[in-house]
């Protein structure tokens, strides 16, 4: 890569989970980036740019993994993408307080052939405890160079992207920090400098004719680095084996690959794996050994203290039940009053719309369609933006690592993966990336499970329908009947895993092993940017496909009109009342008429549209009677619905499927027959509970 600077530099940023690499992400990118999806998967992608000196340096955040062997989806995802997009560099980001087993992934990176630098990350932590890393001599040991930054407050990104400069443009560019690091061997390599590990005389006489045999074929080794694949067809990796099979000599180069693990594995008396992991950490701890030293050790740790709270036996489970409580209640509080004035708002803006358009078509579509639709849903924007506001602050403060191991014995006995409850509780934000975050489970089993329970976890579209219809019909214990909603949530996904494990989905428990991040003070620039994505992915959505499906169901409320028949008549001639009229049969037997069951497909967009479509069912053909008049009274004042009847649709909607994105989802990470599953179990369980809760309230003289 030496020579005239390219004016696009691509980086690949890389790292174990909790090395601080989503922070270094933003400190160098700013707000210059943008979410997508990797090709051909559903795992998030970030990408983002910076501009500097005239040059622009595009970064795409890879997936937190601990090894390039690729048991989760998300190591599937990063492998794959530095084999096929080879990428100008290797960004890896190394917590410093904690180069031991982060450094693992770092010597793998070498043998890919891709040029890397290091971050020596968080080290104003490593500071903090007494330990002294000596970025010089670790770079000489390791071949990699490497300099120490502070993600949270973009310490050390200036002398990150000189180092990244040198190591890219080579020793053609005078830069101060290629100078001061000047320790490191440049070597030929394709794709630029490499150096690798060395695995001692015994494994390297089996793998240098290994790899002799793999350079053979220079169009297969163009996407498989020789080196790096003939290491792992020592660890019997079977990805490796399955891309052995495009190679030119793929009979010899197989029976070679088998015929070295078979010596290794007689020789050590242990799996060949271990050895090679051996080996390396071997490597790791004679360079640590030499650029790392502890100053001092604190006499104590706050995260140890806090653990021993947070982590007892006794507790960890109770803590985690309030602390779910807290969220909850602390998002209702707070968002009362912002949500008062915002629906103050909107009643005012109709109002006023309704004195200055005369009477007529154009004053229902700008009155009921649009502000009386989309108006409904954006006053629920303060209650999701508290919701994210408080679940990234867990996040990012190191809490969600421990509610994982606090709910693994209790999620054990129902047949979930302790790990499992990341994508379970980014489920109460959106069910889309919580099916995404079931790719870090290991285990078929335990992923396939955990996608199928995910709809059962209330998310943020569903909040805005048990707010309305609980505030309508229950306004003094309206908090407590959203807490309800998400518990039975919780309970019947329990169940539903219960029966899955049991029945067709039976296998062995996983072992859970996970890394405990210490505790952090989390970033302001991060949960805003955290917040400030999800909302505006809310507040987008609101403006997109809930607006479309408000006007729409303005439309097919409104026409064909009989203009001598009365506006109740009007709405049962129009289209969206025939169409209620034939699927009524199947909502009836729940205590719901037509106009419950339009809401409800419309919910299949997206569930905040069933909100704006009663928006719309309820006002149109009527004339408002004062500027604050709301939907909440509109549903109390139809003799059609009652406090039973409104439990029983919030009920329903919580555990019907979920929206067509979703279903989307789940179908591309598991396939058609599992979305029909999915569907036809959610679906069924939905009506049949809701029918009994119904009909036992009727009997009760509910």
């Amino acid at each position: 890569m030496s020579g005239e600077p390219k004016k696009i530099l691509r980086i690949a940023l890389a790292g174990n989970p909790n090395s601080g690499k989503t922070t270094l992400f933003n400190a160098l990118t700013g707000a210059h980036h943008k979410v997508g999806n990797y090709p051909g998967v559903t795992v998030e992608k970030r990408e983002g740019s910076r501009f500097r000196a005239g040059r622009e340096y595009r970064f795409i955040d890879l997936p937190g993994i601990y090894s390039l062997t690729a048991y989760s989806m998300d190591e599937v995802v990063t492998r794959d993408f530095l084999l096929d997009e080879r990428p100008d560099l290797i960004m890896d980001v190394l917590d410093s307080t904690n180069l031991e087993r982060h450094l693992y992934l770092c010597l793998q990176f070498q043998e890919l052939g891709i040029p890397v630098v290091g971050a020596l990350n968080m080290s104003d932590e490593a500071d903090a405890k007494g330990i002294r890393v000596d970025e010089k001599a670790l770079s000489a040991i390791l071949g990699v160079p490497m300099t120490k930054t502070v993600g949270t407050h973009g310490g050390g990104v200036e002398a990150l992207l000189d180092l990244a400069d040198a190591v890219a443009y080579g020793p053609s560019l005078s830069v101060p920090a290629a100078e001061s690091a000047g320790l490191f061997k440049m070597s030929a390599g394709m794709g630029g400098p490499r150096r690798s590990i060395l695995y001692g005389t015994e494994l390297e006489e089996r793998l240098d004719p290994l790899e002799k045999v793999l350079s053979g074929d220079v169009a297969f080794c163009a996407r498989f680095p020789a080196r790096w694949l003939a290491v792992k067809l020592l660890e019997k990796d079977a990805h490796a084996y399955e891309a052995l099979k495009s190679h030119s000599d793929f009979v010899v180069a197989e029976q070679l690959a088998k015929e070295a693990v078979l010596w290794v594995e007689r020789h050590y008396r242990k799996d060949a794996e271990i050895v090679v992991s051996e080996q390396r950490y071997g490597y790791i701890r004679g360079a640590v050994k030499e650029a790392v030293s502890i100053v001092r050790k604190p006499d104590f740790s706050v995260t140890e203290m806090i653990d021993k709270v947070i982590m007892n036996r006794f507790l960890a489970l109770p803590i985690f039940v309030a602390v779910l409580y807290g969220v909850f209640q602390t998002t209702f509080v707070l968002g009362e009053y912002p949500m008062a004035w915002l629906e103050t708002f909107f009643s005012w803006l109709g109002g006023g719309f309704q004195d200055l358009i005369p009477a007529g078509f154009l004053r229902s579509l700008v009155v009921d369609g649009i502000i009386g639709g989309v108006g409904g849903v954006f006053s629920f924007v303060p209650l999701i933006v508290i919701l994210f506001f408080l679940l990234s602050l867990l996040e990012d403060v190191g809490y969600m690592s421990r509610a994982a191991f606090a709910t693994d014995k209790f999620l054990h006995s129902f047949g979930l993966h302790g790990q499992s409850i990341f994508p379970m509780m980014l489920g109460f934000g959106c069910s889309v990336p919580a099916i995404m975050a079931a790719r870090t489970l290991k285990s078929p089993r335990d992923r396939i499970v955990t996608i199928l329970v995910i709809p059962f976890m209330s998310c943020g579209a569903k909040l805005p329908i048990y707010v309305l219809l609980s505030a309508a019909f229950f306004p003094e214990h309206a908090a407590n009947l959203v807490m309800s909603m998400y518990a039975i949530g919780v309970a019947l996904s329990l169940m539903s895993a219960f029966l899955l494990k049991k029945t067709i989905l039976k296998g062995d428990p996983t072992p859970f092993v996970m890394e405990l991040p210490p505790y952090r003070a989390p970033t302001i620039r991060g949960l805003m940017w955290h917040v400030g994505e999800k909302s505006w992915l809310y507040i987008k959505k609101a403006g997109t496909v809930i607006l479309a499906t408000s006007l729409l169901i303005w439309v097919v409320t409104t026409f064909p009109r009989y203009e001598s028949a009365a506006p109740e008549q009007n709405l049962e001639y129009s289209i969206a009342g025939r169409l209620g009229r034939i699927i009524e049969p199947i909502f009836s037997p729940l205590g719901f008429d037509w106009k419950i069951g339009v809401a409800v497909i419309t919910g299949f967009a997206a569930k905040e549209t069933v909100v704006s479509t009663l928006g719309v069912l309820y006002r149109v053909g009527q004339e408002a009677d004062s500027a604050d008049e709301n939907l909440r009274s509109a549903l109390r004042a139809d003799p059609g619905l009652n406090p039973l009847k409104g439990f029983v649709l919030m009920l329903f909607m919580l555990l019907i499927p979920p929206c067509f994105a979703t279903l989307a989802t789940i179908r591309v990470e598991l396939g058609s027959q599992w979305l029909i599953f999915s569907f036809v179990w959610l679906f069924g369980l939905g009506w049949g509970l809701s029918f009994l809760v119904y009909r036992i309230g009727m009997f009760a003289g509910w």
